[in-house]
């Protein structure tokens, strides 16, 4: 079974490497198909960013996401700038303070999105102490969501794409995203 994953954010957010460690774990450790592509725009930091991830079951002869059935949005542009593809009755996972999500309640309420929010930015602020892990702590919010990887696998994968004086911080901020992920409808 394929899955189109899309997760967005700005630059700087950690987006592209979420992608790669959630693709990394999928293939490597679950041994599950994966591709990740990703796109950004001109500006290194603060424009737009998104990384795309196809999970399958069988070899994927497609790489491009065309409707995602899961996207992960971590700023407000992102979220109304990679929206409109969505397919029906996916799972939306959002940043409740990075988004407002009144912005979209009609797409919300016309495609009947199930609806998450982790508010990962202010947990890898306060609870870790590091902002630059919010990623990590997405990831921690995807993977209990949604359970496409394990959470070993997700483990192996972060741990080998982090530098090794922050695999203990990176852990740490991928088991508080796993917390702190809640159902808004």
């Amino acid at each position: 079974m394929r899955t189109d994953i899309r997760i967005a954010g700005f630059g700087g957010q950690g987006v592209i490497t979420c992608g790669i460690v959630l693709a990394k774990a999928a293939s490597l450790y679950d041994h599950i198909y994966a591709v990740q592509t990703q796109s950004y725009g001109p500006e290194a930091r603060g424009g737009a960013s998104r990384t795309e991830v196809v999970i399958s079951d069988e070899e994927i002869d497609y790489p491009k996401v065309e409707s995602p059935e899961i996207f992960v949005a971590m700023s407000h542009e992102a979220l109304v700038k990679y929206i409109g593809d969505i397919q029906e009755k996916s799972t939306l996972i959002i940043d409740p303070n990075l988004v407002d999500i009144s912005a979209i309640e009609d797409i919300i309420n016309t495609k009947e999105l199930i609806v998450y929010t982790a508010p990962v930015t202010e947990t890898a602020e306060k609870t870790i102490g590091k902002k630059i892990v919010a990623n990590i702590v997405m990831l921690g919010s995807f993977v209990k969501v949604t359970e496409i990887i394990s959470v070993e696998s997700a483990k192996k994968a972060i741990l080998e794409s982090v530098p090794p004086k922050t695999k203990d911080m990176n852990i740490a901020a991928f088991e508080e995203g796993m917390k702190i992920v809640k159902k808004l409808n």
